[in-house]
């Protein structure tokens, strides 16, 4: 067994696909075919099924894959430790972040990280909370930035702040008017949120229930794209606080609170146990709870 080998597999779990996988480790296919055979004799098990279009891992597989992610994380870890010395904040970081959160955080930690750690870029990966587990396990990305709950084996997770829910309306809307928003209410508007599969929809959905039986809802792709229809006048959405700072104020909208208690989420940074450098994690943690729109709800 070689970190070669290691690395075929794990490239092959990821593309599904024997040429394409060999394109990313440069190597020719039927080289990456043998030594993925190899490497299953010598373990004495299949890790993938094939057919004519697909390649699938076997369960035994997904685990080989796992061990083997943390495998070529170590060994790379070694050429980290080479290379930085001592200095963990040297190198990019792969930050993934679920979409109702990195347009709105990402112009406000940047600033504050290249003064902090300029040697240290970040490669963003914005996706949903399901993909961003998966790239998390198999090493894709180091570091996620996820709404809680975010319980997965092998990862750990550092809350960070609690991040109130806020209506958004038409200026022309009796609700305009309001001081607050009881989340009951919603269920009689027409209500725009974001796609299925987003989790920020379904807190939604939990914090407001009775939209699932009674309300008329509608999807969009982005916050900002639905932030645009309901400043047309096509209906009422409810946002995170962060995605309603002034840089984001409309003249044809209106934000107003929901009636306190208001629905919240707790934001978090998640990471392999596995993965070397704790400092830049911590370095991205301090990012976020030195920004004062945060100042009250740090956790």
């Amino acid at each position: 067994m070689t970190l070669n080998e290691l690395r075929f597999v794990v490239a092959l779990a990821k593309a599904r696909n024997f040429r394409k996988a060999a394109e990313v480790c440069f190597v020719s296919q039927p080289a990456l075919s043998l030594a993925v055979k190899k490497l299953e004799d010598e373990l004495g098990v299949l890790l993938f099924e094939r057919n004519r279009n697909d390649v699938t891992m076997t369960v035994i597989g997904e685990l080989v894959v796992e061990q083997a992610t943390r495998a070529i994380e170590e060994a790379n870890r070694v050429k980290e430790i080479a290379r930085q010395g001592n200095n963990q904040l040297v190198g990019a970081l792969k930050l993934g972040v679920i979409y109702s959160i990195g347009p709105y955080l990402l112009p406000e930690i940047i600033p504050y990280l290249r003064q902090s750690a300029p040697e240290m870029p970040l490669v963003v990966e914005e996706n949903l909370t399901i993909n961003l587990e998966a790239q998390l396990r198999n090493g894709v990305i180091d570091v996620a930035i996820i709404a809680l709950p975010f319980d997965i084996p092998g990862i750990k997770t550092l809350p960070l702040y609690e991040e109130e829910f806020v209506v958004v309306v038409p200026i022309s809307h009796d609700w305009a008017k309001r001081d607050s928003i009881n989340p009951e209410e919603l269920a009689d508007e027409k209500i725009l949120l974001l796609n299925s599969g987003h989790c920020f929809s379904n807190q939604v959905m939990q914090a407001c229930p009775r939209l699932s039986r009674n309300g008329e809802i509608l999807q969009g792709n982005s916050l900002d794209t639905i932030r645009n229809m309901v400043a047309s006048n096509l209906g009422l959405t409810v946002l995170p606080a962060s995605a309603t700072i002034e840089r984001y104020q409309n003249p044809l909208i209106k934000v107003v609170p929901f009636t306190k208690p208001a629905p919240k989420r707790q934001i978090a940074l998640a990471w392999r146990k596995s993965y070397g450098r704790e400092k830049a994690v911590e370095e991205i943690a301090q990012s976020i709870r030195q920004l004062e729109m945060f100042s009250n709800s740090l956790l």
